[in-house]
């Protein structure tokens, strides 16, 4: 039970999406109707960076022609032209969305489906907006976070057509680990998310990314919406894939494209 669980979160198959925090796999999630997940809408502009893609997911622009997104959102690594991003607007119906193909994929060597989930997706030409910045140390996995994106406002519902926002605050290793036991990977993975539940990623925010800003008032990206017990349930944080711990690997594996 704990693991289909588990397998709510994040990814939207069948064009769900979310800001609720929960899966791994794009698994239909149990009806729990949960307001958004304590989200409100975000501006115009407010966050450049993000990106939707085709499969149901999120992400954000690491570089102009790489998004950054969670490795169970994707495939086998490899050429693939199949994933369509979509960038530069809140509304996904708007006009002047800005619409790229892939080219190649990097899934995170040896993810197994319990940490490790990261990918980054090549895209066919460069798109001309601000990139989101990693954290390279875990000087910034604390605090308040703010999370977005186009997933389902409730567990189990369906996509927003406008670009969702939020806040969630740090949880502890050792608070997060009384929720999810052992299945919690502490080295790789960062839980946000308030003990009386209420707001959270969910059903197609899977990939996207939690941020808050930097010393200099950037924004930078500390985490990667990966999976969760359900959307915003009390007790339940969300998952998110620690970046600070695979930095190194995400630069390095970003040349390489």
């Amino acid at each position: 039970m704990k693991q289909l669980l588990r397998a709510l979160k994040r990814c939207a198959a069948a064009g769900a999406v979310v800001l609720a925090a929960v899966s791994l796999q794009p698994t239909a999630a149990t009806a729990a109707p949960q307001p958004v997940v304590g989200g409100t809408r975000a501006a115009q502009g407010e966050f450049p960076f993000m990106v939707r893609l085709s499969m149901g997911c999120g992400g954000a622009l690491y570089a102009r022609d790489i998004v950054l997104t969670a490795a169970h959102c994707v495939g086998s690594s490899g050429n693939n032209t199949g994933i369509t991003a979509t960038a530069g607007t809140v509304d996904l119906r708007s006009p002047s969305a800005i619409t790229v193909r892939s080219t190649k994929v990097l899934r995170a060597p040896g993810y197994n489906g319990s940490g490790k989930d990261w990918a980054l997706i090549k895209l066919a030409r460069p798109i001309d907006l601000p990139t989101l910045k990693i954290a390279d140390t875990t000087a910034y996995d604390n605090g308040t976070f703010t999370v977005a994106g186009w997933g389902a406002n409730r567990e189990g519902g369906s996509q927003q057509r406008y670009l969702l926002k939020a806040q969630v605050p740090f949880v502890p290793d050792s608070t997060c680990s009384q929720a999810y036991g052992r299945e919690l990977v502490a080295d790789e993975e960062i839980c946000a998310g308030y003990s009386q539940g209420g707001v959270d990623t969910c059903q197609g925010d899977s990939g996207g990314p939690m941020f808050r800003r930097d010393a200099a008032g950037d924004w930078i990206q500390v985490g990667i919406v990966s999976w969760g017990y359900g959307c915003a349930r009390a007790g339940y944080p969300g998952v998110y894939t620690e970046v600070s711990a695979f930095a190194s690997a995400i630069r390095s594996a970003a040349a390489g494209l």
